[in-house]
C-alpha cells in the first residue's frame, strides 16, 4: 500500500510538472506574440505617416497612447499568466503534501497494527480469556446495550409524550387566548356600534328639537307679524272710518277729555307716550299756553265723562284732574 501511494504521488507531481510547462510555454508564446521592439514601433508610426495623405488626420498623441495602452496590456496579460502558473504550483505543492501526509498515515498505522499483533502473540496461555467467558461477556455486554437502548427509547418516549402534551397545551392556551381575544373585539365592536347608535339618536334628537324650536320660533313671528298687521289694518280701517264720518256731514260736535297742558312739545310727547301705552287715542293741540293732551274723542258727553273718571282713577298715570271739553277740529271750526 505505501508502494501505491508513492507511486500516485509520483504521478501528481508528474502531471502538475506536464501542467506548468505547458502554462510557461503558452505565456511565452503570448508575449513573443505581442512584444514589439521600439524599431517595429517607430517603423509602424512611420508607416502610418507614410501612407496618411494628410498629417491633419492622424494624431500623434493619440498614436503614442494606442501604443502605451497595448504595452499596459500585454503586461496585464503577462501577470495574469504569473498568477496562474503561480496557483497551479501552489496545487500541485498542496498535493504532495496531502500525498505525504497520507502516506505517513498509512504507515504508523500499519507499524501499530504489526505491534499490536506481536504483543498479542507474546500473551501467556493462561491470561488468555476463556471462548465461553468471552461469549458469556459479550452477551451480558450486548444485553446491558440492548437494555440502555430500552431505557433510552423509553426516555425518548416520555420526552416525546411530554412534549406533545405540551405541545397540545400551548395550542389549547393559543386557541383559548384567540377566542377571547375575538370575543373582546366583538364586545368592542358592539360597543362602538351601540355608542355610535346612541350618538347618532341624540343627533336626530338635537336636529329634531332644534327644527322644532326653529318651527315655533317662526310660527310665533309670523304670529306677531300677523297681529301687527291686523292691528295696522285695524288702524288704517279706524282712521278710514273717522274720515268717512266726517265727510258723510256727522255733527261736528265731539267730546275730549283733556289730561295735562304741557309746556312744551317734549313733555307732550313724554304724556302721550304714557296714555298711548295704556291703550288710549291721544290728540295733542297746541294753544298759546301751551300743548293740549287730550283722550277721545267720545260721542256724547255721558262717555267722555266715564272715560274721564277711569283715567283719574288711574294710580300709575297719575291724572286726577283730567276734566271733559267740547271740541270741534279745527277744519271743521
Amino acid at each position: 500500500m505505501n508502494n501505491t501511494q508513492r507511486w500516485m504521488g509520483g504521478v501528481v507531481l508528474l502531471g502538475g510538472g506536464v501542467l506548468l510547462a505547458a502554462l510557461l510555454l503558452k505565456g511565452k508564446a503570448e508575449l513573443d506574440h505581442h512584444r514589439v521592439t521600439p524599431q517595429e514601433e517607430v517603423a509602424q508610426v512611420e508607416s502610418r505617416e507614410v501612407t496618411t495623405p494628410s498629417s491633419l488626420t492622424v494624431d500623434v498623441e493619440t498614436e503614442k497612447r494606442l501604443l502605451e495602452q497595448q504595452r499596459r496590456d500585454r503586461e496585464k496579460a503577462v501577470a495574469e499568466q504569473e498568477a496562474r502558473a503561480a496557483e497551479f504550483l501552489a496545487m500541485q505543492q498542496q498535493a504532495e503534501a496531502d500525498a505525504a501526509r497520507k502516506a505517513a498515515e498509512e504507515y504508523a498505522a500499519l507499524n501499530a497494527h504489526r505491534m499490536a499483533q506481536q504483543s498479542s502473540d507474546n500473551i501467556p496461555p493462561e491470561l488468555v480469556e476463556d471462548e465461553q467467558t468471552k461469549q458469556k461477556r459479550l452477551a451480558e455486554d450486548k444485553a446491558a446495550a440492548q437494555k440502555k437502548l430500552e431505557q433510552q427509547n423509553h426516555t425518548q418516549s416520555n420526552l416525546t409524550q411530554q412534549h406533545d402534551a405540551a405541545k397540545k397545551e400551548a395550542e389549547r392556551k393559543a386557541a383559548e387566548e384567540k377566542r377571547k381575544a375575538e370575543e373582546r373585539k366583538a364586545a368592542e365592536k358592539k360597543e362602538a356600534e351601540r355608542k355610535a347608535a346612541e350618538e347618532k339618536r341624540k343627533a336626530e334628537e338635537r336636529k329634531a328639537a332644534e327644527k322644532k324650536e326653529a318651527e315655533r320660533k317662526a310660527a310665533e313671528e309670523k304670529r306677531k307679524a300677523e297681529e301687527k298687521h291686523k292691528a295696522e289694518e285695524a288702524k288704517k280701517k279706524a282712521e278710514a272710518e273717522k274720515a268717512r264720518k266726517l265727510l258723510e256731514g256727522e255733527s261736528h260736535k265731539q267730546w275730549m277729555v283733556q289730561v295735562a297742558l304741557a309746556a312744551n312739545e317734549a313733555n307732550a310727547d313724554a304724556i302721550a307716550a304714557k296714555l298711548r301705552a295704556k291703550g288710549y287715542k291721544v290728540t295733542k293741540s297746541p294753544t298759546s299756553k301751551g300743548v293740549r293732551i287730550m283722550v277721545g274723542p267720545s260721542k256724547d258727553r255721558e262717555a267722555a265723562d266715564t272715560l274721564r273718571k277711569k283715567i283719574a282713577s288711574d294710580a300709575s298715570l297719575n291724572m286726577k284732574s283730567a276734566w271733559v271739553n267740547e271740541w270741534v277740529p279745527l277744519d271743521k271750526r
